[in-house]
Formats: C-alpha cells, structure tokens, sequence
C-alpha cells in the first residue's frame, strides 16, 4: 500500500488512528500493539500476499533465534551462542540473496563463463533490504546481550510498524521498544497529532508535487539518451538528484508524520544532505540510519580506525562497496558506493591533514569557502547519482558523455514538456503567456529553480513543521496542499526506495 494512495489516505489510516487510540483510550495496551501489528501486515500484505507470507516466516525465524540466544548465558554456552548468532545472520543474509541477487549472479555466470542458466525471474519482494537488516541488528543485539528479552508480540511490531517498512529508516530496538511497552501511558495528543499531519502533508507534496514532476523529466531523458543534446544531458542530470532528493526525503516526512500521530518518534533519517559542504558530511545527512548500521556491524567489527590510518581507509572502502552493493543487483551500484567511498577517504584524509592549515589561511572567506564547497558536493553526488538511476554502466557512461561533449543544440522541447504539470500551464494560460516561444521552458526553469532552493537553502520539512504555528493561515495552507496532492494520486508513482 503507497502512502500516496486513496485508500490509505481514506481508509487504512483512519481505520488505524481511530482502533488504536480507542483501544488506548479503554486502557487495553497489549490489545493496541495486536492492533497496530495487524494493521501493519495488512498494509505490507496489500502489495502481494505473497510477500506477506515470506514477511511472518522471517518473523517467527527471527524471533526463535532472538529466543535461543537470550536464554543460554554466555558462560554456560559461549560456541552455542556464536554460532547461533552466525547461522542466523547467515540465513537472514541468504534469504536476501536469494530474492535479490540469485538471477543477477545467474546472468553474469551466463555472459562470463559462456553457461545457459535459466533466470528464475525471482521477484523482489518490498522492503526485504530494510527489514533484513533491521532483524539482522536485532540478532546481534541480542548475542551481545543489549536486548532485554522481548514478547512475540513486540518483535512482530518493531519489525513490521508500517510508517518505516518499506523504506526504512533501519530503526534498533532501544529506539522502539521502549515506545511499544508504554503504550499503556499513551493518550491521544492533539498537538503531536497536528504536527504530525503537518509533517505527513509536506512530505506527500514533495513525493506528489515534486519528486513525480522531475521524474517525467528523468524518464523521458534515460529512455531518449541517443535525441539529447549536451544541455538535456545536463538537466537530466540535475532533474534526477532532485527527483530522488524529494522521493526519499518526502518518504522519510510522512514516515516520520504518521509515527508522530500514533505518538511515535521514529529517527530521523534524512537532513538536509544537499547543503553538506564535503561527501563526510553529505553521509551524516543521507540515509542517516543504514550509515548507522555499516559502522557499528560492519566498519567496527573490521576493526574500524583502531589499526592505523591505511587499515581504516580500507574498511571505509568496504563498507562503501557493500553500501552501493545494498542498493541494487547490477555492477552499477558498486560503482556509485565506490564513487563515493574515494571521495569520502580522500575528504577523510584532508580533514585531518590540511584542512586546519587551510582554515587559518583563510579565516575570512569562510562563507565564501561554504558555499563553494556545498555546490561541488552537490555536482559531484548528481554526476554519482547517474550509476545509481542508470540500468548499467554503459547507459551511464553515454549519459555523462553526452553532458560533456554531447552535440550543442536547443534544449529539447519534448524534455521541457514533461516539466508542465497542467495546473501551473493554465496559470500561464491567464496571464497570456502561453503563446510566447519561451513559455513552454519557463516553466521547466522555475521548477528546476524552485526545487534547487528547497534542497540546498530553504529550510526542511521537518524544521518547517516543528515552527509551525498551528492557525487559519497554516490549516488553509495544509488543506491546499493535500487537496493538490490527492487530485494528483491517479498519476503518481511507487518511492524509488521500494526498488531497493
């Protein structure tokens, strides 16, 4: 089920707000949180029932484990309990594999060894990449004994909470668990729940108003590469960060919005990363809680920056290999993980090297110095970003080419097409500028100007919602916007992050 969609928006989530804060409300807490698991199965099983099954089985797996873990103590069962942990990890990652990565592994044996595997056609099933991980923490919490036996019914929620299923973030048990056991102290707070909504309503306009506007432009783009010209390459380019900019930010709003109204804080996992001034601090910003993951299961038991400076840039590098990895099964994603893990050990380096003699020199032009480097973060994570939209290496390859030395003619008219959305024409139609040759780019260029602003300078939805004074002005606002929104569902499309 899409959050953008009519039946969440119309029935699923009325259904669950009003169930779960009644059944607070007559004090039945344990019945709340059997409630609000349903609910979540419900939402996850409306895509494919298919998947629902795969997701209970992973469950109840999960939790057998956590169960055999928590009760043999560490001094009376030290190999049981290692390996206990490992054959978990081991199926959570082999079940992942599978679904993901089998057919991949299959057609690259075929064209490197000259074999006739037959693919399988194995589909994806929606967020196993984060509830994977999510199960895979948990596991490991629990052999390191930083989980506290938990209930069924506990666990069934922390892993299957819809607000972060599909798309994360990849949330611990010491941010949830906690919440789920004091239901019984929740009443309904109507603050909370206004600006949740308030949150919820920004991220749905990025998703619907922005991210599916610049996506036309992105589709019509990759599937048009040999027709555009040197300029279409490059807004390309740019209309594909902001598309995934706002798909995943808009994601991560309403998540965090539909948490709050169920009196839920889910982390955060999306800051600003467009106004990072290096790659280190671009992935303080992005995707903030499976950044959170690789370092504490992945980059610190590799031994982290403990075994000199050459060992650590080494495991940064494996982590990011295994990040772009995540992402997808294609040899695009590697390299746009390893894109960015160059760039973040040679940033890492500078830092510590240069940059405080760097910084005396040029006291005074610090602002100056900012700006500079947000904007080369920028160009350089949306010329990385064409690895990770592309269908393979060659087709981004064609695209970067294409914006270097690419043919030098009029921006396509068809491409500033897709950046018309009817409502913003009809303006242009009142004010009779429809006729005039540069209308149809004028509105390609506000867009592309407007969503620029957002990411790299205007404050986010988050900060917007939380100084929010809730009032005529700001419920008319609200109103207006969810209003576009859903007038729009019929012509939106999946997250991006539901592919990963």
């Amino acid at each position: 089920m899409l959050f953008n969609s009519y039946i969440f928006v119309f029935v699923f989530f009325p259904i669950c707000l009003l169930g779960y804060y009644g059944l607070l409300q007559r004090e039945k807490a344990g019945a709340a949180r059997v409630f609000l698991t349903a609910m979540s199965l419900w939402f996850y099983g409306y895509f494919n029932l298919s998947y629902l099954l795969i997701m209970i089985c992973s469950i109840a797996g999960n939790y057998l484990f956590h169960r055999l873990l928590s009760r043999q103590k560490p001094q009376n069962g030290a190999a049981f309990r290692r390996g206990m942990m490992i054959l978990a990890v081991a199926m959570n990652l082999g079940v992942l594999f599978y679904f993901k990565y089998f057919d991949f592994f299959l057609d690259t044996a075929n064209h490197v060894f000259g074999t006739d595997f037959v693919l399988r056609g194995i589909l994806l099933p929606l967020g196993i990449s984060f509830f994977t991980f999510q199960q895979i923490s948990f596991i490991v919490d629990t052999y390191r004994e930083e989980v506290a036996d938990c209930s069924l019914s506990e666990y069934a929620l922390f892993v299957s909470f819809f607000p972060q299923l599909i798309a994360g973030p990849i949330v611990n048990h010491g941010e949830m668990l906690p919440q789920f056991r004091a239901f019984g102290k929740k009443r309904a707070d109507w603050e909370r729940i206004a600006g949740g909504l308030a949150l919820f309503v920004l991220g749905l306009s990025k998703k619907v108003l922005l991210a599916d506007t610049f996506g036309k432009g992105v589709d019509y783009g990759y599937e048009n590469l040999n027709l555009l010209g040197r300029a279409d390459a490059v807004l390309v380019i740019f209309f594909y960060a902001l598309q995934l900019y706002f798909d995943f930010s808009g994601y991560c709003d309403m998540a965090l919005g539909l948490g709050r109204m169920l009196g839920i804080e889910i982390p955060v996992n999306f800051n600003s990363p467009y106004k990072a001034v290096n790659i280190v601090d671009f992935w303080k910003r992005w995707h903030i809680t499976l950044n959170r993951f690789f370092t504490k299961y992945v980059y610190i038991p590799l031994g982290g920056n403990r075994r000199g400076q050459g060992r650590m840039y080494g495991n940064l590098l494996i982590v990011f290999f295994l990040s772009g990895f995540w992402h997808g099964a294609g040899f695009h994603f590697p390299v746009w993980g390893m894109l960015h893990g160059v760039l973040y050990v040679v940033t890492r380096f500078w830092l510590g090297q240069w940059k405080p003699r760097l910084m005396r020199k040029n006291a005074g032009k610090s602002r100056i110095m900012t700006i500079v480097s947000q904007i080369l973060t920028f160009l350089y994570v949306s010329i990385a970003w064409v690895y990770f939209r592309a269908e393979s290496i060659a087709q981004a390859n064609t695209l970067l080419r294409t914006a270097c030395v690419g043919e030098v003619k009029k921006i396509s008219l068809d491409l500033a097409e897709c950046l018309r959305p009817d409502e913003f024409w009809y303006v242009l139609k009142v004010l009779h500028l429809d006729n005039f040759s540069f209308s149809r780019y004028l509105l390609m260029f506000l867009i592309l100007a407007a969503g620029l602003y957002l990411a790299m300078v205007g404050k986010n939805a988050k900060e917007r919602a939380e100084r929010m004074k809730y009032g005529p002005v700001s419920a008319v606002v609200l109103a207006v916007l969810a209003v576009w929104c859903i007038l729009s569902f019929s012509g939106v499309s999946t997250f991006l992050y539901f592919n990963f």
